[in-house]
């Protein structure tokens, strides 16, 4: 393969200015929780297509074709079919990779062996490590030459658009060019058979309406090799795959709640592309989604599915070439008790790769702080943690965090597992300024109601070398007291509740709680929430409604204890930003937002309640926000400590049950009749 591209991006830098990084404090860490992450061990595996005959062999012949190390997945395969390209987050951030593919397994060799292949530590990635960003959906063009792929590298022009775009590289010589036109956003590229076009899934110029599991994008051709005649052929589409140079299927949920998968006969004439028909060739009661097609399998769709009854995604592959479709099951009667996605298909026609969970005991061990590249990693260093709302003790050696349920803290170097301080549910930790080993959290259901009974209390966890742990409740009421946040001096609290029929903030006595002296800070029909106390006793930052009581929409708010100095630091613009953290020496803040709008699609994705939360640093005067995330998942809950952890991954040990312990989105779970006249090639499919 040829060397790795140098990044030469031929695009406009509109509105770059906008994102110039503030001066970051210097040996410091920032923390931050990915929902479901930590669980996902993806590894891309394949199972020839000769597993939807009647064979009871085939079904043993499912192979990893990726190493262990890390998450693997979006896999596809070279021109040649012996390769595989695919996204990789090894190494702290998203890159692409290519490696060989495996031979098939013969008798001699099972399904669990496979698993055992030689790990390929030489892999090398295909683009350069900067800029930082999302890399994902790779192709190759058909002579190999051109790598083309979505990218988060350039800003987009305004708050809260995507900046999911487009690039081919040519692997030769490195050069980089945006495919994308500026102010668009594109998803799911998919190259045709003869390498001149591109289709995509995109939003046009629109902006972003806050949808998650509708994206609303239609799907453009323009041609690969500059980005030109972009037209727009297919209305309310997504995920789109080339069967033939003149056919091509996608995606689409409809207005009975079923995403089902159709097919497109497209045609160019000159420089018009129409589309002569659009059928949907897989029938309600069931979502099918993410299609896979390949001129080497005529009349052959891969499909992911989550059948109603089932509590998992599989892959299964339908025969639209009869009169009527048969449908064939492919991973269940493999691994039936995993979630399966985004099937891909050798352009041989020999083989279905996906990816899945690789299971307990395979691959990488767990961690409990991911190292995640930085923009700045000698002075400050950037973690994911297996946890939420993670906070650092003072000195810096202990973490605290939660698992919903549950409260742990662990030693920050992993040493020692981690220590359940609660059972129960909690959220929204923080550590004493004076008192050592005195930890703060929110004890009760997460997302409750103004009365929900939630509370905050103080846990005394004792001296490094004392397993006592005392417990004390510091509000009353249980009207969602939460958030707390203690004032550098040791003395107060700062925490929200909605006591008042509203989530205001209310400051406390540290030791005493409500008992010792109580005030409230703000007031009005709107939610002030997530707040948090500034190194130097200045400020309080928060995320609040005010803006637009009742509407859904957060921004980051600052103001002094005393109740003065109220202004608004980061604008959402109609989104969600949310969680502030002060930065050690008080003058920037890290938080999560939808700033940067959403990256994939998030339907490929499993548990996709926001997945568009990405981390990001401001200074308090509202000046230079900088993205230090880039993904297509839901990340939130940073926290910033002065202590500097050095950017290696930490590991821990699991139970095996953790692993894979992770839930696909709870919108498939539309119950309906199950439609008559379908043929199914397998048996039942209910996983």
């Amino acid at each position: 393969m040829a060397r790795r591209a140098t990044f030469l991006f031929v695009v406009h830098l509109a509105g770059l200015h906008l994102f110039a990084a503030p001066a970051l404090s210097t040996t410091s860490t920032i923390v931050f929780s990915t929902i479901d992450r930590s669980r996902y061990a993806f590894d891309i595996f394949a199972l020839p297509l000769a597993a939807v005959s009647p064979d009871p062999d085939a079904v043993n012949a499912e192979l990893c074709l990726t190493d262990g190390a890390s998450v693997n997945y979006n896999g596809h395969f070279a021109p040649s079919s012996d390769s595989l390209l695919f996204v990789s987050e090894r190494n702290g951030t998203l890159n692409l990779y290519f490696s060989p593919v495996p031979p098939a397994a013969g008798d001699e060799t099972s399904r669990r062996e496979a698993l055992e292949l030689a790990p390929s530590a030489h892999l090398a990635p295909l683009l350069p490590w900067d800029p930082i960003s999302l890399r994902d959906r790779p192709s190759l063009t058909p002579d190999g030459s051109h790598l083309v792929y979505v990218s988060t590298a350039v800003p987009a022009e305004a708050p809260r658009r995507s900046w999911a775009a487009v690039y081919s590289t040519h692997l030769p010589s490195g050069r980089t060019q945006r495919l994308t036109p500026s102010g668009a956003a594109d998803f799911s590229p998919a190259v045709s058979p003869s390498g001149e076009w591109t289709a995509a899934a995109s939003p046009g110029l629109d902006e972003w309406e806050g949808g998650v599991e509708h994206l609303r994008t239609n799907i453009y051709l323009f041609r690969t090799s500059d980005g030109s005649r972009r037209t727009l052929a297919i209305r309310d589409g997504g995920w789109p795959c080339w069967g033939d140079e003149a056919t091509i299927f996608f995606h689409r949920q409809d207005s009975d709640g079923w995403y089902g998968v159709y097919r497109a006969v497209v045609s160019v004439t000159g420089a018009v592309v129409s589309v002569a028909s659009v059928e949907r060739i897989t029938p309600p009661a069931f979502h099918a989604f993410t299609p896979a097609a390949s001129p080497g399998a005529p009349g052959l769709v891969a499909v992911a599915t989550r059948r109603p009854g089932s509590d998992y995604r599989h892959i299964e592959v339908i025969d639209v070439s009869g009169g009527e479709n048969a449908y064939f099951e492919l991973t269940r009667p493999v691994a039936p008790r995993a979630h399966h996605f985004n099937p891909f298909i050798s352009p041989d026609g020999a083989r279905v790769g996906y990816h899945r969970c690789r299971g307990s005991g395979n691959g990488d061990s767990p961690l409990l702080l991911e190292n995640i590249k930085s923009p700045a990693p000698d002075t400050f260093s950037l973690f994911r943690i297996d946890g939420y709302y993670p906070s650092f003790s003072h000195h810096g050696k202990r973490i605290a965090f939660v698992g919903l349920p549950g409260l742990f803290v662990a030693n920050s170097d992993g040493s020692g597992g981690r220590r359940q301080i609660l059972s129960s549910n909690a959220f929204a930790t923080a550590w004493d300024w004076k008192r050592k080993g005195v930890l703060y959290a929110s004890v009760g259901p997460d997302f409750g109601s103004v009365s929900t009974e939630v509370d905050v209390v103080a846990v005394s966890l004792g001296d490094d070398n004392d397993s006592g742990i005392s417990i004390k409740k510091l509000t009353v009421g249980g009207a969602n007291n939460a958030f707390p946040s203690p004032s550098p001096d040791g003395k107060w609290v700062v925490f929200r509740s909605g006591r008042s029929g509203h989530k205001n903030m209310y400051i406390m006595d540290a030791e005493d709680g409500e008992a010792g002296g109580i005030r409230r800070l703000t007031e009005g029909p709107w939610s002030d929430t997530m707040c948090n106390w500034s190194p130097d006793g200045e400020w309080i930052a928060f995320a609040s409604d005010r803006h637009n009581p009742g509407g859904g929409s957060f921004a980051i708010y600052m103001v002094h204890p005393n109740g003065t100095g109220l202004r608004r630091v980061v604008h959402s613009d109609g989104g969600r930003t949310t969680h502030p953290w002060f930065s050690p020496d008080s003058k920037n803040l890290v938080f999560t937002s939808d700033y940067a709008a959403v990256s994939a699609e998030p339907i490929s994705n499993p548990f996709y309640y926001q997945p568009n939360g990405e981390i990001f640093t401001v200074s308090i005067d509202g000046s230079g926000i900088r993205r230090l995330t880039h993904n297509s998942f839901e990340d939130g809950t940073p926290s910033w400590t002065p202590f500097y952890l050095k950017p290696e991954d930490v590991g821990e040990t699991l139970p095996a049950s953790a692993t894979c312990a992770f839930e696909d989105g709870h919108w498939p779970n539309i119950h309906a009749q199950r439609p008559e006249r379908i043929m199914c090639g397998g048996a039942g499919r209910r996983g």
